[in-house]
């Protein structure tokens, strides 16, 4: 990359600063899955041979399952995902390898295996979605004829079923769920094709591109495709709002397992003691829940920022969307799982 204009080599420095391969390298299956399709495009296209295209998709299936099974090297001076792999490949295969990039940037690359990304995430948090709406229609099932106080301003207003409120936090959930389903649709669209900002001169089939990696369209202008990041900000708000409803929840929880009310009781295997009052019951699962939702408002507002000032086409600000990014998608998972296994052990009193 830094052969042409550049008479010296990258400073280390500047090298550890700006690597993006120790956190961006999750995205490694999606890199292999999109080079895979552009090598095919780029074969029908007559730039490939048909031998050459074989090489190349043994070549990264190879290294995905390398990958896979914590066999391959990263080389952080390779700065990225993207890098690592194609070298690695073109070492591996010579010549051919070197040629999967053509019609190609890393700009409209990054971008199409964000919104693969997205999309696979987007489908296994609805998964769990689902399996903790199923958890709390159970329970309401199990505790249909429970009676408790219902609160406003958090003082006794009138009586309510406990399902009753289980069910208001499964209308929640289902809130979420329809938000992600709407913001799948917004990142359901084929950027490769875009280049760097204006396209490519080889006359590639995006369409065919797109029906290989599933997508239902194809982005319409370059300079945006390359630049949009607002599937990932859809993405980054649906999650902010499952921490929402789940600290919501947790408060709730967590005040109710209070000696002064006592309405439920956590189990011991979601719950902690104290290490100077061995009488303590701590509900921190809850409580952590109801922290971590700041992280995923927190890495909402981070993208925000990131992108509120940026001129037109890629900038390598854009870097900068993905710890966050990833930090949500895992902190969410993490949530659901636990809810899942924590509501069905609960005392109710």
């Amino acid at each position: 990359m830094r052969e042409g204009r550049f008479s010296s080599a990258v400073s280390e420095i500047a090298q550890r600063y700006s690597e993006s391969v120790s956190f961006d390298r999750r995205l490694y299956h999606h890199d292999i899955a999109g080079s895979i399709a552009h090598a095919s495009a780029l074969a029908s296209a007559g730039i490939l041979s048909a031998d050459e295209f074989e090489m190349i998709a043994r070549g990264l299936r190879e290294i995905e399952n390398e990958i896979a099974a914590d066999k391959f090297v990263w080389d952080q001076s390779l700065e990225d995902v993207h890098m690592n792999i194609e070298a690695a490949l073109t070492k591996r295969i010579g010549a051919a390898g070197a040629k999967l990039h053509t019609g190609r940037s890393r700009n409209d690359q990054i971008a199409l295996d964000l919104r693969l990304y997205v999309r696979e995430e987007i489908d296994a948090i609805i998964t769990r979605l689902r399996a903790l709406q199923n958890v709390l229609l159970l329970l309401a099932q199990k505790h249909s004829e429970v009676l408790m106080p219902g609160y406003t301003h958090l003082q006794r207003a009138q009586p309510i079923y406990f399902a009753h409120y289980l069910l208001a936090q499964l209308e929640a959930l289902e809130r979420d769920h329809e938000r992600l389903r709407d913001a799948r649709r917004r990142a359901d669209v084929m950027p490769l094709g875009s280049g760097a900002l204006a396209g490519s001169t080889i006359a590639l089939d995006r369409e065919a591109t797109a029906k290989a990696l599933g997508f239902q369209h194809v982005t319409q202008n370059s300079l945006d495709a390359v630049s949009d990041r607002d599937f990932v900000a859809d993405f980054l708000y649906c999650l902010a709002m499952i921490g929402i409803h789940l600290s919501r929840f947790s408060e709730d929880l967590i005040i109710w397992s209070t000696t002064e009310f006592g309405f439920i009781e956590f189990s011991d295997a979601f719950a902690t003691g104290s290490s100077l009052m061995p009488q303590k019951k701590n509900p921190d699962m809850a409580e952590l829940t109801r922290g971590k939702s700041g992280r995923l408002i927190g890495n909402l507002v981070t993208l925000l920022t990131i992108l509120k000032g940026l001129p037109s086409a890629y900038n390598r600000d854009l870097q900068e969307d993905k710890e966050a990014f990833f930090d949500s998608v895992d902190t969410v998972r993490g949530a659901l799982e636990v809810f899942s296994a924590m509501l069905p052990a609960l005392t109710i009193n």
